[in-house]
């Protein structure tokens, strides 16, 4: 919005011609977002508090946990609203991918909310039912990936880190595929919210990761020089992943540990979701499980957990999702989160190295 007032402004003073570039447009849409939530935070924590919307631990949870009762949950509201209005002054508004990017965004955001609300209304951690959460979610991804497959005409290829060409044409069966992989990433981020900073540092990774994806599978130079597919106007998700990158960052300003307020579910699953939307649009589906791999041993903990249980009646882990085993073994919560987020380094290297090594 802001550039459709800005740009025409090019014939009078030719500097405002930089602001085409989306390298710069993205470093802002970043510090819009981390000095929003670094000057409104406070505020919004602070009415959060009085409007009681507190968190309520689980009472078979670590008992080190039991001491963040009450603390100020659905803290991701200050990331959704900062990037949202980053994007309103930063994005161009003529970018289909951007404008789908948001959607699912927004949407995830909504069934994200709905169960904060309604935990914080039962006053105990069960919001949402497992069933109405599912039916939300697959809902939303069917509904993205129908627009993406027919309207956008978004390829069926599977691209596999480290081979060159696509493996396989997947057809119609894209499309469940695509919408399991919205549903999965939404869920395994979700899963991963649950200890002070972790899944705010982890998504530093993340983003930061799609962030360079995008924008070298928007370039028909650098795309060819890399052997990737290249996709016209991805480039412009860049300016997301940034927005989104500098909004966690502001959020983790003040959820590090001691957390002052959680990200809750209206953030976690926002996140995870436009996290697996964009990876699909630049046709990087198997590559985001790699940069995303913690997210991925977290949400496999839990199905191991459960399935292993269901089995043979036995405790593969003494508590899932994965950071809950460590933190039973003996771990400071903080030590968690730090080996955590080295983890979640190594595998955002390990993601980006592929671009070339094929």
């Amino acid at each position: 919005m802001f550039l459709e007032f800005v740009y025409p402004l090019v014939k009078y003073w030719t500097p405002v011609n930089v602001l085409q570039y989306i390298t710069l447009r993205g470093a802002y849409a970043a510090l819009t977002t981390l000095f929003l939530c670094y000057i409104f935070g406070g505020s919004i924590i602070e009415a959060l508090r009085k409007l009681k919307i507190g968190q309520s631990i689980r009472s078979d949870g670590p008992e080190t946990h039991l001491k963040k009762d009450g603390t100020p949950t659905m803290g991701g509201l200050m990331i959704i609203i900062s990037v949202t209005l980053s994007m309103l002054l930063w994005m161009d508004m003529h970018s289909l991918k951007v404008w789908l990017a948001m959607a699912a965004f927004l949407s995830f955001a909504v069934i994200g909310f709905i169960d904060d609300y309604l935990k914080i209304k039962k006053r105990n951690s069960e919001g949402l039912s497992a069933k109405g959460k599912l039916i939300g979610q697959f809902a939303v991804s069917f509904a993205l990936v129908l627009i993406l497959y027919c309207v956008e005409k978004e390829s069926s290829e599977l691209y596999f880190p480290f081979i060159k060409k696509p493996v396989i044409d997947m057809g119609l069966l894209w499309i469940p595929f695509a919408v399991l992989l919205l549903v999965g990433e939404s869920n395994a981020v979700n899963l991963s919210d649950g200890l002070d900073g972790l899944a705010a540092g982890l998504l530093l990774f993340v983003f930061g990761t799609l962030a360079l994806v995008t924008y070298l599978s928007g370039r028909a130079d650098y795309s060819a020089y890399l052997n990737i597919p290249y996709i016209e106007g991805a480039g412009e998700l860049t300016v997301f992943c940034l927005a989104a990158l500098g909004a966690c960052v502001g959020f983790l300003w003040f959820n590090s540990h001691p957390a002052e307020v959680f990200m809750g579910d209206v953030g976690s699953l926002s996140l995870g979701g436009v996290i697996a939307a964009i990876s699909i649009i630049v046709q990087k589906e198997i590559l985001i499980l790699v940069a995303g791999g913690v997210f991925v041993l977290e949400a496999m903990s839990v199905v191991i957990q459960v399935v292993v249980f269901k089995w043979k009646g036995t405790r593969v882990f003494k508590m899932a999702p994965l950071h809950h085993h460590f933190e039973m073994s003996g771990w400071a919560e903080t030590k968690v989160v730090t080996r955590f987020w080295i983890l979640g380094g190594l595998f955002a290297i390990i993601a980006l190295s592929t671009l070339k090594v094929q």
